[in-house]
């Protein structure tokens, strides 16, 4: 019998993704963050993981959308990403973590086509939790910008 794929779920305002659980390190509790000078603004700055310097990427940002205000439930999911063919350690700053899961019926559906453009390439695929939609990303793809290169030079 094949394993079934397993994601760690999170929140963002009210929409709901999935990262491979295989991806991440560990969760963390907001802590301070050393911002960095002319950083882009979804790269936050730094933060020390056990005497490691890890980026971190505000996700609300990073999906263009708005700022949001660090909560008792805010956290930051430290991942290890392959981004251009570098294993990089990164940490994404979330409104919630909800669970390590997996999805009904185990199953991604493509990305929507709306018979128009759209930046879908972030996207692995769809699925659903508990009859809701959850979107798991590519983080390859999602974190795959010049934003990284920056991250880089700070870390």
């Amino acid at each position: 019998m094949a394993e079934s794929a397993q994601y760690v779920t999170l929140g963002v305002g009210d929409e709901r993704f999935a990262l491979p659980v295989e991806r991440v390190r560990e969760i963390l509790q907001m802590q301070p963050i050393a911002r960095m000078p002319n950083a882009p603004a979804c790269f936050l700055g730094m933060i020390d993981v056990r005497g490691q310097g890890v980026p971190v990427v505000d996700l609300r940002l990073k999906l263009g959308l708005e700022r949001g205000e660090d909560t008792e439930t805010t956290r930051i999911i430290v991942l290890q990403v392959t981004v251009g063919g570098r294993e990089l350690t990164l940490g994404l700053k979330t409104d919630r973590v909800f669970e390590v899961t997996e999805l009904d019926g185990n199953h991604l559906e493509p990305p929507p086509e709306i018979g128009t453009s759209w930046s879908s390439n972030c996207i692995t695929g769809i699925g659903r939790r508990n009859g809701a939609f959850v979107t798991v990303f590519d983080l390859g793809s999602l974190l795959a910008a010049s934003d990284v290169a920056v991250m880089e030079r700070a870390a």
